[in-house]
């Protein structure tokens, strides 16, 4: 029987995450396996903030719109738009936006394979043997790897198999409809604005979107309940927005995980990374911007890793990611727990967003991927208006 090949990484998973990881870790001369199911493509809004195309150098041609402001909408129907101050927010199409990522890590040197990841085994020198099947033969076939990325999505077969908790993560159920974007005005559509509902009847503890996507829209919805209606809620969006005409391109639906695990590792040789390790922002759902930034975490920690044969820097991913994001996340997580937990609330929090502290702060934080420090008198005048919203002596 010949020798089974190779390499210093093999990465699971080729999205924002694992296409990352591959082409960080080829660029720095590591022997990388990219193995990619392919053909899949994960219900998402698509948006990707100024900072994540200076940081990973997204080329202009991948940008399939340029949003310049976003509408609130409560359960009321009452609508305040917040527009961006002389910026956009991109937005990619998640088809040919991995692919690109793909085609990347494979110019700089990544192998890649399209195959479904089935297990991890140890030979008797104590690598990882990963098994997977080639998608166009069928047949098993098996490699060996110094380590491994599981990029594998919410429900990653690789955690379940090598990380302790990464079955125990909080999700949201998401589904979304893939249109042929109307004119501009149909049904109050707007090309460059991105509509976001915050009513019980489309998500009981989420929120409803409609992004455009230039020559294409994705209206969809999350929630955390279990047996909610998603296509139902949708339906009932394109109804109301006048969007039931468009025609239906495609459709998809998959967990989309809310707060990051607590381990990222199994110690010895394997990593997770983007939404197997759980970094999607809660409250807004957002994860392509994290799922590149962790992606490039992990390859630092395995390369780290691979130079010092210590295991223990393969952790450095995970403390690195919440060094630099973990109060957002923090901060995000509680407005999701008390402000999405009834139409009230949801009420009184599309009404903060019409004042312009709440505007500006917002945009730039998410923008930039950072808390805003710069202007204490603006964090305290959003707090005694949010505790008069609370207290009923201003109106929502």
């Amino acid at each position: 029987m010949p020798a089974l090949e190779t390499y210093d990484t093999v990465v699971v998973g080729g999205g924002p995450a694992g296409a990352t990881a591959a082409t960080d870790l080829a660029r720095r001369g590591r022997a990388v396996l990219l193995l990619d199911k392919a053909g899949r493509i994960k219900p998402c809004g698509g948006a990707i903030p100024p900072r994540a195309i200076r940081d990973f150098d997204i080329p202009e041609h991948m940008l399939c719109a340029k949003i310049t402001g976003a509408r609130m909408v409560a359960p009321s129907a009452r609508q305040v738009d917040m527009p961006i101050d002389g910026g956009f927010v991109g937005m990619v199409d998640r088809g040919p936006f991995d692919e690109w990522l793909r085609e990347r890590a494979a110019k700089a040197g990544a192998v890649r394979r399209t195959g479904t990841f089935e297990k991890l085994e140890r030979d008797d020198s104590g690598l990882s043997v990963l098994h997977y099947r080639d998608k166009e033969s069928g047949a098993p076939q098996s490699v060996r790897a110094r380590t491994v990325i599981g990029a594998d999505g919410a429900v990653s077969q690789v955690g379940r198999q090598a990380v302790p908790g990464a079955d125990k993560v909080p999700m949201v159920f998401a589904y979304h409809e893939i249109v042929r974007s109307p004119e501009a005005g149909v049904g109050d559509f707007d090309p460059a604005r991105c509509d976001v509902y915050y009513q019980g009847p489309l998500s009981p503890d989420f929120y409803a979107w409609i992004f455009p996507h230039g020559t294409t829209t994705s209206i969809g919805t999350g929630s955390m309940k279990k047996g909610f209606a998603l296509r139902e809620a949708v339906a009932q969006l394109r109804r109301a927005t006048g969007l039931d005409a468009c025609e239906t391109l495609r459709h998809e639906g998959a967990p989309i995980p809310l707060h990051p695990l607590k381990r990222w590792d199994n110690g010895r040789d394997v990593l997770l990374a983007g939404d197997a390790a759980g970094v999607v922002a809660p409250a807004s759902g957002e994860g392509i911007y994290y799922a590149l930034a962790g992606g490039r975490l992990a390859a630092e920690a395995v390369d780290e890793a691979l130079a010092t044969g210590d295991a223990r820097a393969l952790a450095l991913a995970r403390k690195r990611f919440m060094k630099a994001h973990g109060r957002v996340f923090f901060i995000l997580g509680m407005m999701q727990r008390f402000w999405y937990r009834s139409d009230w609330t949801r009420e009184r929090f599309v009404g903060m967003c019409r004042d312009p502290d709440v505007q500006r702060l917002t945009w730039q934080a998410y923008m930039n991927k950072e808390l805003v420090r710069a202007k204490p008198a603006a964090h305290v005048r959003i707090f005694f208006k949010d505790v008069a919203t609370l207290c009923g002596l201003a109106r929502p």
